[in-house]
C-alpha cells in the first residue's frame, strides 16, 4: 500500500494529538478547600483563570465549578458572586462550557491537570498570572494569584495560602 502526503500528514496529527501529553510539559494546580465550622456550609464556587500580567481580562479560562444540579441551569446565576472572575472574562463565559465547568467540589485537596487543557494550546508566550477565587453562598469570596512563564521551559513552583475560602495552593510546572 503507497501513502499519500495528505494521508501521511494525517497519521502524523492523529499520533501528535495522541500523545501530546507525552511530549508537553505537565501544569498541576493543587488547591485546598478548608473545611469551615458554621452553622450552614454550602460548597464554595470556584473560578480558576489565566491573566496576561498587565491586561485585565483573561487570557484563558481553566476551570469554573458551580451547582449545576439546579433547575434550569439556576446555580449559573450566582456565577457573579466571583466578581473578580465575572469581570474579567467571566460574563462573556456560555456555562455548562465543555472541559472547563464542573460541578462544586467537598472540601480538601483537589488536584487540576492543566496541561490536559485546549485552553492552553494557543497561548503565546509571556508572563502569566494563575488566578483561583471562591465565593460560597452565606460566606465570603477570596481570590489568590500565582505566577507562570509560558511556555513552560525550566521547572517552576509556587504557592499561596487563603485565609478563609481557600487554604494551600500550589501551582507545579515540569518541562
Amino acid at each position: 500500500m503507497t501513502t499519500t502526503p495528505s494521508r501521511t500528514a494525517a497519521t502524523l496529527g492523529l499520533l501528535t494529538l495522541g500523545s501530546a501529553s507525552t511530549w508537553a510539559a505537565t501544569l498541576q494546580l493543587t488547591l485546598e478547600l478548608p473545611r469551615l465550622s458554621v452553622a450552614e456550609y454550602h460548597k464554595p464556587y470556584v473560578a480558576v483563570w489565566l491573566e496576561k500580567d498587565g491586561q485585565p481580562n483573561a487570557a484563558a479560562q481553566l476551570a469554573v465549578w458551580y451547582d449545576l444540579k439546579k433547575a434550569n441551569n439556576g446555580g449559573a446565576k450566582w456565577l457573579r458572586d466571583m466578581r473578580q472572575w465575572w469581570r474579567a472574562g467571566g460574563r462573556d463565559l456560555s456555562v455548562p462550557a465543555d472541559g472547563v465547568t464542573g460541578a462544586t467540589r467537598p472540601p480538601g485537596e483537589q488536584v487540576l491537570r492543566l496541561d490536559q487543557l485546549p485552553a492552553l494550546a494557543q497561548l503565546p508566550a509571556g508572563q502569566y498570572t494563575v488566578v483561583v477565587e471562591a465565593a460560597r453562598e452565606g460566606g465570603g469570596r477570596e481570590v489568590q494569584r500565582l505566577p507562570l512563564t509560558w511556555p513552560i521551559q525550566t521547572a517552576q513552583q509556587a504557592r499561596a495560602t487563603g485565609t478563609h475560602e481557600l487554604g494551600a495552593l500550589q501551582l507545579k510546572a515540569t518541562p
